[in-house]
C-alpha cells in the first residue's frame, strides 16, 4: 500500500501547476511525511518552515531543526509575539483553537507571499478533520472540509497527502520514505501547543507551569511504549460533591470535587464540554483508580476524571498527567502506570514549581474523554 500511495501522490503532486510549495513542519509524523512526500515529487521548490508560535515546549525548535537536517532544510520562524498578542487571555477552548488558526494561517499566507510560493502543504490526517466536522474539537490543520476556500481567504492551494490516512498508516508511510525513527516514534503535538494544555484562561504564567511539568513527564515516561504522555494545567480550585462522593464510596475512602474549569470530551459521536472531576483519599486497592471512570465517566456532564496523587497547602495550580495508549486516536485507553512512579513524578513536579498546589493522573479513556483537555 505505502509504495503505491507514494508512486500515486508523486505522479498528483508533479501533474500540478506548483511554482512553489510551502510545508509548515511541527516536527511531528504527519506534516514531516508530508513534505518528505512532495519533496520526492517537487524538489526544491518545497519550501519548509517551522513556526515558533510561543506554544512549544523547552527547545523545541531547535530539536526539530536538527532531527530533520539530513532529509528537510527548515527555516525557523519566530511569531511568538504575534501569538501571545491575540490569544493570552482567552479562556474557551474552542475559542483558542479557532483564534491559534486564524493567526496561524495569517502568518502563513505573509511566508508564502514572500517566498513567492502558490501552494501550502499539510500534514492533515483522517482523524483531524473528521473531529473539526464531528463538532468534537476544532484542529488548527483543516480548511475546506469545513468550507473554508484557502485560496480565496488566505491566498495559497491547499496539498494534503495524507488526509484520508490514520495515524498508524502515516507512520507506515513514513518509514517507507526514510523518515528518521526520532521523528516516527515521536509521540503527537498538538498544533496550539501547550496553549491547549494551560487550561483554562491562557496566561505566560501557566504556560511555563506547563512547560516545566511537560519536560518532567516526558523525560519520566519516555520508552514507555505509550502513545502520548503529557502534563496539562489548570487552576487549582475545586468545590466538593456529595452526590458523587456517594457513588464511589465502594472504592476506599474517597471524595470526589468539581474543578472549576471545564474539558472537552466525547458524548456518543458529538463533542462534550463538561466537568472535571478530582478524586481524593485513600483506595481500597491501587487497580481501583482505573474503574473510577466506569462510576463517574457516564455521568451526563463528566468528561475527565482525575485522582489526586499529592497536594499541598500552597501553591496555585493543578498538574494532570495524562498517559494513554492507541492504535488510531480515534479511542484511547489509560496507560496502567505502577503508583509509586506516578508518586515519584509528582513529588518531581512539586518540588521543581512551587506554584504547583497538587498533582494527579487522569484515569479517563477516549471515549468519554479527549486525549487532549480543550
Amino acid at each position: 500500500m505505502e509504495t503505491s500511495l507514494i508512486n500515486r501522490v508523486v505522479e498528483e503532486v508533479r501533474s500540478l501547476p506548483i511554482r512553489c510549495a510551502l510545508a509548515a513542519i511541527s516536527g511531528g509524523v504527519d506534516s514531516t511525511t508530508a513534505a518528505v512526500l512532495v519533496r520526492r515529487a517537487i524538489g526544491d521548490r518545497l519550501r519548509a518552515v517551522f513556526i515558533d508560535t510561543g506554544f512549544m515546549r523547552l527547545g523545541e525548535p531547535a530539536n526539530v531543526k536538527e532531527l530533520l537536517s539530513d532529509i528537510l532544510p527548515i527555516e525557523v520562524i519566530n511569531a511568538g509575539d504575534r501569538f501571545y498578542r491575540e490569544m493570552l487571555g482567552l479562556g474557551d477552548a474552542e475559542e483558542k483553537r479557532i483564534r491559534f488558526r486564524e493567526v496561524f494561517y495569517t502568518v502563513l499566507s505573509e511566508i508564502v507571499r514572500n517566498y513567492g510560493c502558490d501552494w501550502l502543504v499539510q500534514g492533515t490526517i483522517a482523524p483531524d478533520w473528521i473531529e473539526t466536522r464531528g463538532g468534537i474539537k476544532t484542529q488548527h490543520n483543516v480548511l475546506e472540509q469545513i468550507g473554508i476556500d484557502a485560496a480565496s481567504k488566505y491566498g495559497f492551494k491547499l496539498l494534503e497527502p495524507l488526509r484520508e490516512l490514520y495515524k498508524d498508516q502515516v507512520r507506515e508511510l513514513a518509514r517507507q520514505l526514510g523518515v528518521p525513527d526520532a521523528i516516527i516514534n515521536r509521540q503527537p503535538f498538538p498544533g496550539p501547543g501547550l496553549s491547549i494544555r494551560a487550561v483554562g484562561e491562557l496566561t505566560l504564567e501557566k504556560l511555563d507551569v506547563v512547560r516545566r511539568a511537560t519536560k518532567i513527564i516526558e523525560e519520566r515516561l519516555e520508552g514507555m511504549g505509550l502513545s502520548q504522555w503529557f502534563a496539562a494545567v489548570w487552576e487549582y480550585e475545586v468545590s466538593p460533591n456529595g452526590d458523587l462522593s456517594r457513588v464511589i464510596s465502594g472504592l476506599g475512602r474517597l471524595s470526589a470535587y468539581l474543578f472549576r474549569v471545564r474539558a472537552t470530551g466525547v458524548k456518543g459521536d458529538s463533542r462534550a464540554y463538561g466537568n472535571v472531576v478530582l478524586v481524593s483519599g485513600e483506595l481500597g486497592n491501587w487497580d481501583s483508580v482505573y474503574e473510577l471512570y466506569r462510576y463517574l465517566g457516564t455521568i451526563r456532564e463528566v468528561t475527565h476524571v482525575v485522582y489526586e496523587l499529592i497536594s499541598r497547602g500552597v501553591g496555585r495550580y493543578f498538574v494532570s498527567i495524562r498517559a494513554v495508549s492507541t492504535e488510531d486516536f480515534m479511542t484511547a485507553d489509560v496507560a496502567r502506570l505502577p503508583r509509586e512512579l506516578l508518586m515519584d513524578i509528582a513529588q518531581e513536579i512539586m518540588n521543581n514549581d512551587d506554584r504547583v498546589a497538587a498533582v494527579g493522573y487522569d484515569v479517563t479513556p477516549k471515549p468519554p474523554a479527549t486525549i487532549e483537555y480543550e
